[in-house]
């Protein structure tokens, strides 16, 4: 599967965005997807998945009811809106493919099989 991460940009402390996560292929619905994102200077940081079907989600702490990750499988497409958006949230966002992801090891990268390339968020003061 290719990965194609869209949708960042430059908000003000307080706003939303809402990235999208393109799949090709035919078995995105396989996949339990993830975000991650990597500050500058930092490490690669778990952000939200979400299982097979999007029953199951989970977050990080940090993005706990702010972020919202959902799935269109008839779209091939992850989506994570972004909410109430904090200078701290600034980062490449990467969405994730975990193929037949299952257990609790969604937030380890080594989990994921496919990365798409990263978008831009950056939040201003």
């Amino acid at each position: 599967v290719q990965l194609q991460a869209s949708g960042g940009g430059l908000v003000q402390a307080g706003g939303s965005l809402r990235l999208s996560c393109a799949a090709t292929g035919p078995t995105f619905r396989r996949y339990r997807m993830g975000w991650f994102r990597q500050s500058p200077g930092k490490d690669r940081d778990f952000v939200a998945a979400i299982s097979w079907s999007g029953d199951s989600t989970f977050y990080a702490d940090s993005v706990k009811g702010r972020f919202t990750i959902s799935r269109d499988n008839a779209k091939n497409t992850l989506y994570l809106q972004m909410n109430s958006l904090k200078p701290e949230d600034t980062a490449v966002y990467y969405c994730a493919a975990d193929w037949m992801g299952a257990g609790t090891n969604y937030a380890e990268m080594w989990e994921y099989d496919y990365w798409g390339q990263g978008t831009l968020v950056t939040v201003s003061s």
